[in-house]
């Protein structure tokens, strides 16, 4: 199982290269509305695992996670969801987590070693090696871009409804990208890995 945190705002631009248009070389030059932050975020924590979501949960009002938040939502929602949704009941867990100071803060170690969870070393900075950061978010604001949200709940209904649409397959290939990243990282002496 992996696990990370993103904003979701509540509207992502298009990139420069969806809004591109075949255009006559003879045409006016498109005017291009300049971009702007969005009025809104939610931050949204992803736990998944190559079977699909486990849990997502969203912290509104610009929160951010901090340990405590952190430690209870594994001691509690977390836990659960893995002895509902996998066969294993919550033990074997291998799981892997960036070195974000809630993720390594006493507290969060120390509710790890009571759930007796298989925690994979993750080299700081190195968001290359975070399935969350190299595949799953991309995806996802991939997918949302140019859509505009009124509110919170706008932005929750939408990732989860988002979440329940990807294929056990869109899970594998994330978690299967894992092993060939560790391996071009080591092989590159632990430099950035590009896709």
């Amino acid at each position: 199982m992996t696990t990370d945190e993103t904003w979701v705002h509540y509207f992502i631009p298009e990139s420069q290269q969806s809004s591109r248009e075949w255009r006559h070389t003879s045409s006016p030059k498109p005017k291009r509305a300049r971009r702007s932050h969005s009025a809104g975020k939610v931050m949204a924590t992803f736990f998944w695992d190559w079977q699909g979501a486990i849990h997502v949960a969203f912290l509104t009002d610009a929160r951010t996670v901090n340990a405590a938040y952190y430690s209870d939502l594994l001691a509690t929602d977390v836990k659960e969801k893995i002895r509902s949704k996998r066969k294993t009941g919550g033990k074997q867990v291998a799981f892997l987590q960036d070195n974000a100071r809630p993720h390594t803060a006493k507290t969060t170690m120390e509710t790890l070693r009571k759930l007796k969870w298989n925690i994979l070393t993750h080299p700081p900075y190195s968001p290359d090696l975070a399935p969350s950061d190299f595949y799953l978010f991309g995806r996802l604001k991939s997918d949302l871009q140019g859509t505009r949200f009124a509110d919170d709940d706008a932005v929750i209904q939408i990732v989860r409804e988002w979440i329940r649409r990807q294929p056990q397959a869109f899970f594998e290939k994330g978690t299967r990208m894992l092993p060939e990243r560790w391996k071009k990282c080591v092989d590159s002496g632990g430099e950035y890995v590009e896709d």
